[in-house]
């Protein structure tokens, strides 16, 4: 668990604590005659501005806490296939999927995503399933497709794809 959620778990606690403890106080002293309707109704509003700041704050944190989190997996899952692809050379996607443990469209969009950020050069055969690291100052030069020989054109921002097979050449 990140500092952002608990911190969001413990605001929203104490404000919560602070609510319970306020209810309870003014509960007592109107059932006891010292405090009239009209002050326990002045009590709570005053308790409630610090039990809304409190909850609302914490829910906040609570929330962006997760969102966080959710980044943080996606950085984590892009680092680790950085990490195989460079270290092996090639890997099967197939591979690739259950060592970071998520579904082959999630591992194209990760690939995509490193090539958008200019950390990966390589090129990938989506029909074959194999991922190939290269580096890029050889497949700035390429005019022919490794896995078929077929032309290939440029395809998008750091992006090559053969027209014949679909291999996908990513340049950094």
């Amino acid at each position: 668990m990140n500092g952002s959620r608990l911190s969001g778990i413990v605001l929203s606690i104490i404000g919560l604590g602070i609510a319970v403890i306020a209810g309870l106080f003014l509960a007592s002293q109107v059932s006891a005659g010292s405090l009239g309707s009209g002050g326990a109704l002045v009590g709570a509003m005053l308790a409630f501005v610090p039990v809304a700041l409190l909850l609302g704050f914490g829910v906040y944190l609570f929330l962006r806490g997760g969102s966080e989190a959710k980044e943080t997996s996606t950085m984590e899952q892009q680092r680790r296939i950085l990490d195989i692809i460079k270290s092996r050379g090639q890997v099967a996607v197939s591979d690739l999927a259950l060592e970071v443990g998520a579904p082959i469209s999630t591992i194209q969009d990760l690939v995509h995503q490193l090539v958008g950020l200019q950390v990966f050069s390589g090129y990938v055969n989506w029909q074959e399933g194999v991922l190939y690291s290269d580096d890029a100052s050889k497949l700035r030069d390429l005019t022919k497709c490794k896995n078929c020989g077929g032309d290939i054109v440029l395809a998008g921002k750091g992006t090559v794809v053969c027209k014949y097979c679909g291999t996908e050449y990513f340049l950094t």
